[in-house]
């Protein structure tokens, strides 16, 4: 006994002293991997389909073991190309990972990229007044509206669905877009370095499951912040409430002090920083 727990550690300190430096980072690299991929699987539908494909495992291996012929012939051809089946199945939540890492801050793009830097915190401060304004007119009017901020995230192909405008962001202007006969009012506003870019535009819809108060615009508006990183403001036609989507979550009932510090803090940052997440503040009581 003495002797196999001899050559055990001998064993085992050969192997630690034979690791080198790129080993270690290897192991923590794929370790962060897998908690990255594990994380962002637990805030989408695909958690409760690699939980089916584990089922499905499970059972492959019952009839494997029983010997279960016609079975074990079904579940061959099936993982067979298993490879391509995960491809096909997570297509969805791979391209979300992959832009993910593409929006990381290796060169910050401004939401104001175009214009100079004199004066950008009261632009930006001026937009989201205006934005906010013309928000909480709609909501008393009960006037649907959804408007995007875009982000680090191209939207080239959302804007491609709408008609172009290039128009300074007011909130008689909103209004007027939004209005319940004007031919752009079903589609959203795209604001886009400091401009209302598009109108009329289409939004894909979120297959995340949702209250069932909730109608087509918020589920666009959070499909919008489930593929980018774009804010989303959403009027609602039938209650008045605005929301706001970002980063694949909806906060609601916003009032106009609260959106408009909202929408700030993410426009007015350091041009190092990320758009900050939404933090509703404390309401008084």
């Amino acid at each position: 006994m003495a002797e196999f727990f001899k050559e055990f550690f001998d064993g085992m300190l050969k192997l630690i002293l034979s690791v080198q430096w790129y080993d270690i980072a290897d192991i923590i690299f794929v370790a962060f991997l897998l908690y990255y991929c594990i994380k962002l699987l637990r805030q989408t539908r695909a958690y409760n389909l690699i939980k089916g494909i584990a089922l499905v495992g499970i059972i492959y291996l019952l009839v494997s073991t029983f010997d279960m012929s016609a079975s074990t012939f079904i579940f061959n051809n099936l993982f067979r190309d298993i490879v391509l089946v995960i491809i096909l199945l997570f297509q969805p939540e791979i391209r979300n990972t992959i832009e993910s890492f593409g929006r990381g801050n290796f060169r910050f793009v401004n939401f104001f990229s175009s214009r100079s830097s004199d004066g950008l915190n009261d632009v930006k401060r001026n937009c989201a007044s205006n934005i906010a304004k013309a928000a909480v007119n709609m909501s008393e009017k009960k006037v649907g509206a959804l408007i995007v901020l875009e982000g680090r995230t191209p939207l080239g192909e959302i804007l491609s669905t709408g008609t172009e405008l290039d128009s300074a962001v007011t909130a008689p202007m909103l209004e007027n877009i939004f209005f319940p006969k004007a031919p752009l009012h079903d589609g959203a506003v795209v604001i886009k370095d400091g401009r209302i870019h598009s109108a009329g535009c289409i939004l894909p819809l979120s297959q995340s499951l949702m209250s069932l108060e909730l109608g087509t615009r918020h589920r666009a508006a959070l499909g919008m912040s489930e593929i980018s990183d774009a804010l989303v403001v959403v009027v609602s036609e039938e209650t008045g409430k605005i929301s706001v989507a970002q980063n694949g979550t909806l906060e609601r009932d916003l009032k106009f002090g609260e959106l408009t510090e909202f929408i700030t803090s993410c426009l007015v940052s350091d041009d190092t920083e990320k758009p900050k997440a939404f933090r509703r503040p404390r309401r008084k009581k």
